[in-house]
């Protein structure tokens, strides 16, 4: 197919050559793609001709692969910061997924988001339940027709539909401003994929949310489909995945975490992570550790394979399910000492020990737990263990200001947004093509109501006053006098 193109290429007056996505053409790169090797052709045949390579995803050794890759010799390398400092990055144990998944988008009423799947299975079932839960959401993937993958993209633009459940294939060419939130359902592959995920968040700069619902059960699918690839190819795929656990289980600074992986320093805290906002309490772990170790131990003992979390839970607090009673599991000296800790304490403290390395999730279907050398050790010399007491995802919460936040009047932030909502509607385009979430916000901080106020607002041009002061200065004017009315009743009260 590139022959074909050159032949004709090498008639026509070519002065410059641009290349997107160009970590495409790396090995390294999260989304490799063998292809984009044939694009050095181009150098061979166009050696006069400049050429320029785009990424938004590329660490140095990527960068350096699509140089070489390229034969672009003596090239000028030009990199830009990876920091997006009005998200902030969240990760989360995940315990009942779809639940965390509601609650956290129920906190945050008419904001738009998208949630990240890892099959179209997923994106499917999440979206056919968050409908019947009353939130408006549509799937996106691959294995959608054509046509309703377009109908899906323009409802979630125009934010008839707020949530988008969306595999890897939504989002290329996408550009809605006002993404408030992305949320991870499963672990990503790699943090190429992660960042530029959670990069469709706060496009025009206002606060947003990244949230990574993380699970040792995520590891082991990941760790499968590894597996199936050839050998170079799994041991790129191992270190891309052991990057993206550091990330998920680190307890520094995350924004630190992720930009130190693409070559950038920052300076922690960055008071944008759940690390440096919350830092978690920790406390001595030894007693309940000990018994979760242990009861690891004799189930394995007992019948002579190992089992996976939500089993070694369910022996702990005394649960009578068919698979304790089948295997004797009940019969055991482990069985029902947890009951002092209720089911998701358990399934925090088992997801803590495999963060310290005590216990490691094995390949498999199941994810079966067995101890490590370290795990084994504290067994036996009943070693003090530290753990770190865990959260959820929680509603909204209003501490520190956060970078791009614009304080304003929020009921009048919400007329604004109805009214071009409407006005929207009515010339059949996307409303944030009207104005955007930070102009809205501006209007409703200043009260702009004449000509002069309205055209200093950022992003209202000449063609915007022409077309929309007189609808979005009268709403405003009409705001403050009800609300000087409802003062002076007030006050005659």
């Amino acid at each position: 197919m590139l022959d074909g193109f050159l032949e004709r290429a090498l008639n026509w007056n070519i002065t410059q050559i641009a290349i997107d996505e160009a970590h495409c053409i790396s090995e390294w790169g999260h989304d490799f793609r063998p292809e984009y090797r044939e694009l050095k052709k181009l150098r061979r045949h166009l050696p006069d001709v400049p050429i320029m390579a785009l990424t938004a995803t590329a660490t140095k050794r990527v960068r350096k692969d699509i140089v070489d890759q390229l034969h672009l010799d003596n090239a000028r390398c030009y990199v830009a910061s990876f920091n997006r400092p009005n998200l902030t990055y969240r990760v989360v144990p995940k315990s009942s997924p779809y639940e965390q998944v509601l609650t956290f988008i129920r906190s945050r009423p008419n904001e738009s988001g998208i949630v990240y799947c890892a099959s179209r299975k997923t994106a499917d079932s999440l979206a056919t339940k968050l409908n019947g839960d009353g939130v408006k959401a549509k799937p996106y993937h691959a294995g959608l027709e054509a046509k309703e993958r377009t109908k899906h993209q323009e409802l979630f633009l125009r934010d008839d539909a707020c949530v988008i459940t969306a595999t890897i294939a939504f989002g290329m060419g996408i550009n809605k401003p006002n993404v408030r939130f992305v949320v991870h359902h499963d672990l990503p592959k790699n943090i190429e994929s992660y960042y530029q995920e959670t990069g469709r968040a706060g496009r025009d700069g206002l606060p947003s949310e990244c949230v990574l619902l993380f699970s040792a059960s995520d590891v082991v699918k990941q760790r499968r489909f590894i597996e199936e690839k050839s050998e170079r190819e799994q041991r790129i795929a191992q270190e891309q995945l052991r990057n993206t656990i550091h990330y998920a289980e680190t307890r520094d600074c995350r924004r630190a975490t992720l930009l130190k992986y693409f070559g950038e320093e920052f300076p922690a805290p960055c008071n944008g992570c759940d690390n440096c906002l919350e830092p978690r309490e920790t406390f001595d772990g030894t007693v309940p550790a000990q018994k979760f170790l242990s009861c690891i131990q004799r189930v394995r003992q007992k019948s002579g394979f190992s089992f996976g979390l939500n089993h070694i839970v369910d022996v702990l607090n005394g649960a009578a399910t068919e698979p304790i009673r089948e295997r004797g599991h009940d019969q055991l000296s482990t069985y029902g000492i947890g009951q002092d800790l209720k089911r998701g304490a358990w399934l925090a403290i088992g997801r803590e020990l495999l963060r310290l390395g005590l216990v490691t999730a094995a390949p498999g279907k199941f994810a079966t737990l067995e101890l490590t050398e370290a795990g084994w050790a504290a067994l036996r010399e009943r070693k003090q263990i530290t753990l770190t007491k865990p959260y959820d995802v929680q509603e909204k919460k209003r501490s520190k200001r956060r970078v791009g936040e614009i304080k304003c009047d929020e009921a009048l932030f919400e007329r604004l947004r109805v009214l071009r909502r409407q006005i929207a509607d009515e010339r059949d385009v996307p409303a944030y093509i009207i104005f955007s979430d930070v102009a809205l916000r501006e209007m409703a901080r200043a009260y702009p109501t004449t000509t002069a106020k309205f055209s200093r607002i950022p992003g209202v041009g000449q063609q915007k006053v022409r077309d929309f002061e007189e609808p979005f200065t009268t709403a405003i004017a009409e705001y403050l006098a009800k609300r000087s009315r409802q003062s002076a009743k007030a006050i005659e009260a």
